[in-house]
């Protein structure tokens, strides 16, 4: 008993100087254990609080890509909310899509809610409303329900009014089938 009142001493000591909060009395009964409920009921606690209150705000699953990351070759589902500010080369199928300023999105997107500060560039498929905004560009085969372009914002290449009806997916598909 005599070697471990020193160890857990000498433990003890750097652990709650690590934690900012200093024991008047190390030696004491179930310091140990004081410490690591300690430690481990504030993690809990702010790890509950995160989650939750984006998932309150977004209503769902979020994927953010943040500044200065490259994500390529991958295939994004079963995500609510896709946030672009880095680049992604990729084919997805979301709800709602966010291409920050600084943002870039190469490859195939069907979602319900685009809104582009960056560039998209690819097969994009807007179920509902496409927002590109004064800083957006966005280029490819776009197909859209709703469009709004703030002045200063650019759309080029095979625009389509009307989201893709799955038999002229199939269709286009095909070799050697046209569709008008």
């Amino acid at each position: 008993m005599a070697l471990q009142s020193p160890f857990f001493g000498k433990r003890d000591e750097p652990t709650t100087l690590r934690h900012g909060s200093p024991n008047p009395n190390p030696y004491s009964n179930g310091t140990a254990t004081n410490t690591s409920n300690t430690a481990s009921s504030a993690q809990p606690v702010a790890a509950a609080s995160t989650p939750a209150s984006s998932t309150t705000r977004e209503g769902g699953s979020k994927l953010t890509v943040g500044p200065n990351i490259k994500l390529k070759g991958v295939e994004i589902t079963d995500c609510d909310t896709l946030v672009v500010e880095g680049l992604v080369e990729a084919t997805m199928d979301s709800r709602v899509m966010q291409i920050s300023e600084n943002g870039a999105f190469k490859g195939s997107a069907e979602i319900d809610i685009a809104e582009i500060h960056g560039e998209f560039d690819g097969n994009l498929t807007v179920r509902q409303k496409l927002v590109i905004y004064a800083t957006g560009k966005v280029t490819g085969k776009i197909r859209y329900g709703k469009l709004v372009i703030e002045e200063g914002g650019q759309l080029a290449g095979e625009i389509l009014f009307g989201a893709a009806s799955t038999p002229k997916a199939t269709l286009v598909g095909k070799p050697g089938l046209q569709v008008a």
